[in-house]
Parts: structure tokens; C-alpha cells; sequence
């Protein structure tokens, strides 16, 4: 088993986080993205969507996407329970991770992709009036957020789930992309700060 890494970029990240939360230890290689190794033949034949991470698994399987990587885990070792336990905590979850994606993870992703200087030669083109478009759909989330935080310690709930992962990595992603989370958001920088506290953020 192997997993194709990719430094900094966040959805390596979740799956680093993931595995640092379980206390799983798995073989890595690192892709550099700097240098566009994620478009060399060599890994367009392990992932053809020549992107990252990506598992290898001894057979030769290969599982790309990060959250589908974290569920394999999740199978194999279901405690700590990061997707949650039962119908009613697993639905939760997913739905909270899901809103995540979709609401501050991908903008905050194409805020950076289409504004960031250095992206340049990932994304072609960049269209700077989409990057900022994006902006006011991740402060828009982040208040909502914030009132959800108001009455429970983690995105989903009582428990701290893959969905605080999504989310504690997409906020980080926040600061290469020149954004902030507004001061008066004291529910989302009080979770922020608990989730940055965890031994499995610095991974």
C-alpha cells in the first residue's frame, strides 16, 4: 500500500489529518505539484485525473478522491468513528461535510486557483471575475456556520468528525487564498482554534 501525497495542497491534507486521527501510518510518496508530476505519464497512469492523493493498495488498486480514501480507512478501522456511528449520526456527517464542500471548501479553492499568481500554470485560464465572485459565498457560509457553531462544539455535532476536518483545512486554505475569517465569528474561531489544538492538525 502506498499513498501518493501532495505536500501542502488540502485534499492531501484531509487524508494526512485523517490518517493522524485514526493513528494509521501509511507508506507515502510526494508528488510535487510545483513541478506538475501530477501530469507526468508516470502518475497519469496510477491516477488519470492527474490528481491528489491517490491509494495504491497491494493489489493495484488505485482509490483517488480524499473523502473515498478516508472511508476505506474508516472500514477498516472504524474507531475512532470519524463518519459517525448509526443512521441518524452518519446521515449528519455527510451532510455537514457535504455543506462544507460545496459551500467553503471548493470557493475557497477557487478563490485561490483563479486569483493566485502562481496557479497560473495549473489553471488555463484563470478568470479573475469567478475567483472574486467566490469570495462573498465563503463569508456567506462562514455566518451561517457561525450560528450553527453557536449551540454545539463540532460541525456536525457533539463529536468532531471528518466534517471538522473538511471544514479546519478549508479555513487554513483561507489564508494562501488572502481571506479571513471576520473577527466577529467568535463560534467558528473558538471551533478553530480547538480543532488547531488537536496533536492530527499538524500532520
Amino acid at each position: 500500500m502506498k499513498l501518493y501525497d501532495g505536500g501542502r495542497a488540502p485534499n492531501p491534507r484531509r487524508v494526512r489529518v485523517f490518517l493522524a486521527e485514526k493513528g494509521i501510518t501509511v507508506p507515502t510518496e510526494q508528488v510535487d505539484l510545483g513541478k506538475l508530476q501530477q501530469r507526468s505519464d508516470a502518475y497519469t497512469a496510477i491516477n488519470p485525473m492527474q490528481r491528489v492523493p491517490a491509494l495504491v493498495l497491494d493489489d493495484g488498486t488505485v482509490i483517488a478522491e480524499s473523502i473515498a480514501i478516508c472511508r476505506y480507512f474508516e472500514a477498516l478501522q472504524p474507531d475512532p468513528p470519524l463518519f459517525g456511528r448509526g443512521a441518524l449520526q452518519s446521515a449528519l456527517v455527510e451532510m455537514w461535510n457535504r455543506r462544507v464542500e460545496f459551500h467553503l471548501f471548493l470557493p475557497v479553492a477557487t478563490v485561490f486557483q483563479h486569483l493566485h499568481p502562481a496557479m497560473k500554470i495549473m489553471v488555463d485560464p484563470q478568470v479573475a471575475q469567478w475567483g472574486e465572485a467566490n469570495k462573498p459565498r465563503v463569508f456567506d457560509f462562514l455566518r451561517f456556520l457561525d450560528g450553527e457553531l453557536n449551540g454545539r462544539p463540532f460541525v456536525a455535532g457533539a463529536q468532531y468528525s471528518v466534517a471538522d476536518i473538511t471544514a479546519f483545512i478549508a479555513v487554513d486554505f483561507m489564508r494562501v487564498s488572502k481571506l479571513a475569517v471576520p473577527d466577529e465569528l467568535v463560534h467558528v474561531r473558538r471551533w478553530h482554534e480547538a480543532v488547531s489544538a488537536r496533536p492530527s492538525a499538524s500532520a
